[in-house]
């Protein structure tokens, strides 16, 4: 059975954002890619304590897709580490899950 996920990540702005989630969707590594603005982040950074503006990307993909996205991510991200946290989905609308599914499938190399 399809194992579901959500990955998190944030960027440093809408643009940035909106271009990351489109890849990603293109590339059928994500069925959906929510965006969440305003979001305020505080965080120590080699060693000082940060603070700034981001948007938050909810990415919902399988689990054998995740391999290649989080490749994919760390490829598009402008941060030198960026966050990358996977929380599995445990359950939800079978309609909704089986379109993941289907969206998040690997084209076959013919």
């Amino acid at each position: 059975m399809e194992q579901f996920i959500l990955v998190i990540t944030n960027l440093p702005d809408a643009s940035v954002a909106c271009d990351l989630g489109r890849q990603l969707v293109e590339k059928k590594l994500a069925a959906c890619v929510n965006q969440l603005h305003g979001v305020r982040s505080i965080y120590r950074w080699q060693g000082a304590i940060e603070e700034a503006d981001e948007v938050t990307l909810l990415i919902k993909t399988t689990q054998t897709r995740y391999v290649e996205l989080e490749a994919a991510i760390k490829l598009l991200h402008p941060y030198q580490v960026p966050e990358i946290i996977v929380l599995p989905i445990v359950g939800g609308s079978k309609s909704y899950l089986d379109w993941i599914a289907q969206e998040t499938k690997k084209d076959l190399d013919v």
